[in-house]
Formats: C-alpha cells, sequence, structure tokens
C-alpha cells in the first residue's frame, strides 16, 4: 500500500472556516449586543453614578479606573476568545481515500492513533475527543460547545480566554450593582436633606437618572446570573474531564445499556464495559492544561499557553494511516 499525503494547510483552511464562522447572523447580533452592554455599563456607572456621587472624593477615582481595568480584561479576554484558534482539525490539500477504512482501523490502533475517527463532512480524520460544528462547518478538538456570544466554538485552544470573560462579566455586574446601589442610596439621603426648590429643579434630570439606575441594574442581574451559571458549568466540566457532549453521549450510552439490560440480561452481562478514551488526571492537572502550567495569577489573564496535548501526548492534525 502507498503512504497518503498529510500535507495540510492550516493557515487557510482555519481562515476560511473563521469566515463562515463570523457571518452567522446570530453570533454578530450577539457580538453587537456583547459590546453594546459593556459599553452602556461604562458610561452610566461614569456618568450617573460616580460623577454624582463622588466628584469630591477620591473614591470617584479610585472605583472608575478598578472598573474600567475590569471591563478591559473582559474586553481583551473576549477578543481572544472571538479570534481565537478553538482548535480547528486541519484538512488535508488532498481528497483522502477512506475506501479501505475497515482494513486501516486494526493497523491505525496498533500504531498509536486509537479513538481517531473520520468526519464524513470535513471528509478528513479528527483526533479523539474531537466534535463537528454545524457553525463554524469544522472539526473542533474537545469542543465544548458552540457560544453565538463569542461567534466561535469553545474548545480546546480558547477555552481558557471563554472562562476568563465569563469570570470578569461576572465581576463587572456585580460590581456595578453595588455601585448603584450605593449611588441610588446616597442619591436618597441627599435628597431628604435637601430644599424642596432643589429637589424640584432636579426633577426632570432625576427620572433619567433613576432610569438609568434600573436598567443598568437589570442588565447586570441578568448577565451576572447567566455569566455565573456558564462559568461554574464550565469548571465542573474541566475538573470532570468531560465536556457537555460527551456527557450526553455517555447518558445516552448509559440509557442504552439499561434498556438492554432489561430485555436481555444475559447478552448485556456478556458485554465489555464502556472504558473512555482518556485516563482521569487530578483536578489540578486538568486546570493546568485549560489554563497553562505557570502561576496560577497567571490564569486570571488572557495570555497565551502552550497548547495541551490529548493524554500528556502531543498529536499531529493526521494520523499514521496508509491507504
Amino acid at each position: 500500500s502507498s503512504r497518503c499525503r498529510r500535507d495540510v494547510n492550516p493557515e487557510a483552511a482555519q481562515k476560511m472556516a473563521s469566515l463562515r464562522c463570523r457571518r452567522d447572523p446570530c453570533g454578530v447580533i450577539c457580538l453587537i449586543l456583547t459590546y453594546f452592554s459593556v459599553f452602556y455599563a461604562d458610561y452610566v456607572v461614569i456618568q450617573y453614578v460616580l460623577i454624582p456621587a463622588y466628584s469630591d472624593s477620591v473614591w470617584c477615582t479610585l472605583h472608575g479606573s478598578v472598573f474600567n481595568l475590569i471591563l478591559l480584561l473582559l474586553l481583551a479576554c473576549h477578543s481572544k476568545a472571538v479570534f481565537s484558534d478553538p482548535g480547528m482539525v486541519p484538512l488535508p490539500d488532498t481528497a483522502i481515500d477512506f475506501s479501505d477504512l475497515r482494513s486501516q482501523s486494526s493497523r491505525m490502533n496498533e500504531r498509536g492513533c486509537e479513538g481517531w475517527t473520520v468526519c464524513s463532512r470535513c471528509e478528513t480524520y479528527r483526533p479523539p475527543r474531537a466534535h463537528h460544528c454545524r457553525v463554524c462547518q469544522r472539526c473542533i478538538r474537545r469542543m465544548d460547545h458552540h457560544c453565538p456570544w463569542i461567534n466561535n466554538c469553545v474548545g480546546e485552544l480558547n477555552q481558557k480566554y471563554f472562562i476568563q470573560f465569563l469570570f470578569y462579566t461576572g465581576m463587572a455586574s456585580l460590581y456595578s450593582m453595588v455601585l448603584v446601589v450605593s449611588a441610588w442610596v446616597w442619591r436618597i439621603r441627599n435628597e431628604k436633606d435637601g430644599d424642596a426648590e432643589k429637589e424640584a429643579e432636579e426633577t426632570p434630570s432625576k427620572h433619567l437618572i433613576v432610569a438609568h439606575y434600573i436598567i443598568l441594574l437589570v442588565e447586570s442581574v441578568l448577565f451576572g446570573v447567566f455569566v455565573m451559571v456558564i462559568f461554574y458549568d464550565q469548571l465542573v466540566s474541566i475538573i470532570t474531564d468531560e465536556t457537555p457532549i460527551e456527557q450526553m453521549r455517555n447518558r445516552l450510552m448509559i440509557k442504552d445499556r439499561g434498556s438492554s439490560s432489561s430485555s436481555s440480561s444475559s447478552s448485556a452481562s456478556s458485554q465489555p464495559p464502556h472504558h473512555p478514551l482518556h485516563t482521569r488526571k487530578p483536578k489540578l492537572a486538568l486546570l493546568r492544561e485549560v489554563f497553562g502550567r505557570g502561576s496560577v495569577f497567571c490564569w486570571l489573564l488572557p495570555l497565551h499557553s502552550s497548547p495541551p496535548s490529548v493524554g500528556g501526548i502531543s498529536y499531529s492534525a493526521l494520523p499514521d494511516y496508509d491507504v
């Protein structure tokens, strides 16, 4: 048998796939809503919260600097999650012949390629734990899900930036809620101590300020609760070393085994138990695979980390196969 070509052009393939991904209307709308919400929150906090309530105090500068630093990190992490490669499986330059795939399966397992599968849509081999994304139209290594809020897949190479984006979004939501509530209390106390003429003069702008307070509170609560739930789900997925796709697949397999065992207990007992393609690792090791092996402080920054490996062994774009 002759060895098939393994030449790939990942840059061109990645560029074409990312362009298709970013043309998703839902993803574009979510991106616009995300940036609009961030800049609106910054505008309300500076213009209607800090300046009126803390203009004569050093707290105005302090709160403004801290809040804008959180927003800056939020936008940096979001941009990295949007424009980073989530772990797309490179496509070969030439078509791969899968005609004798069955005869090659045993030889692939002998060469350490166990777990590799064939994607009929990408028409290429994909490594273990890789799944096809219908929106990106590509196979993603250790795909978690496709998130419209970053208009990209959450996969092996950008999950760190996505989790950081969730973390800083939750911090910004909580911080803005505290600032709005404190400014609102300050305004109520100031109105009680002020005279009636001053209160009458500020009545038109007062309603506008209250409206901004309510809108920002609703936005902060909705986004805060939403991202914290996803943040918790992401951490659980990392610690258990199972993506949501794998969790759903394992549940279906357990359900199928239960139904088959009830109908035929003898045949079910003869079947070997299912073993995952990856071995269990310590929780800290799993976290370091996502956030990097540097200092824990660096986990909070959108810094580049070396790509993780499957089972501790780095794998190439294509398996060592013969056709």
